[in-house]
């Protein structure tokens, strides 16, 4: 089964290494991993796509959950979100065929990035299907070049409501020593 796993992670020189390793250890191919900075300068996002049985994968999330610079770790297995790739596709297209080639680029919503004589260049962002169904299009025309980003993915807005109402609902307890003393049952 098909996973997009996403990892907040502490912003530091060897943690991608430490969890490409930990996933390539296990025997797992990494279909798609992409890192990149958030809103806190500090922190990074991996998202990671796997094939991978739902018990395996539990194990692997669990021992990515407790490397030392993993802040948090989600499946998004089961939950509303929203996943993107972004592809730049150079098609072979002389003049004439160059028309055929756009309206193919505007029904996907693409841009066209650059032009040449005996080719274009287009940029596409949608799902892996999306980008998948565009390079089969552009095969017979010729593809000159490609390359992909990677899935990225981040929880729908509904999902992120959904989970602080939950966070919110569970009050965890917070151990200390300086906490007050508490009221001393009478004896019974």
């Amino acid at each position: 089964m098909r996973h997009v796993i996403s990892a907040l992670v502490i912003n530091e020189p060897g943690v991608l290494a430490g969890v490409a390793g930990m996933f390539s250890a296990r025997g797992f191919n990494i279909d798609s991993l992409v890192v990149g900075r958030t809103e806190d300068p500090n922190l990074s996002r991996m998202t990671i796509v796997v094939n991978a049985d739902d018990v395996t994968l539990d194990q692997v999330r669990k021992q990515l959950a407790k490397l030392v610079a993993t802040v948090e770790v989600r499946d998004f297995a089961g939950s509303a979100y929203i996943e993107r790739d972004l592809a730049l596709v150079t098609v072979s297209c002389n003049a004439e065929k160059r028309r055929e080639v756009v309206e193919i680029v505007e029904l996907f919503r693409g841009r066209v990035v650059d032009v040449a004589k005996e080719s274009i260049t287009v940029e596409l962002a949608g799902t892996e299907d999306k980008i998948e169904a565009f390079v089969d299009l552009m095969q017979p025309y010729g593809i000159e070049a490609l390359a992909r980003t990677g899935v990225i993915a981040m929880p729908r807005g509904t999902q992120l409501a959904k989970d602080k109402s939950a966070d919110t609902g569970s009050k965890k307890r917070v151990r200390t020593l300086d906490a007050p003393a508490a009221a001393a049952l009478p004896p019974s």
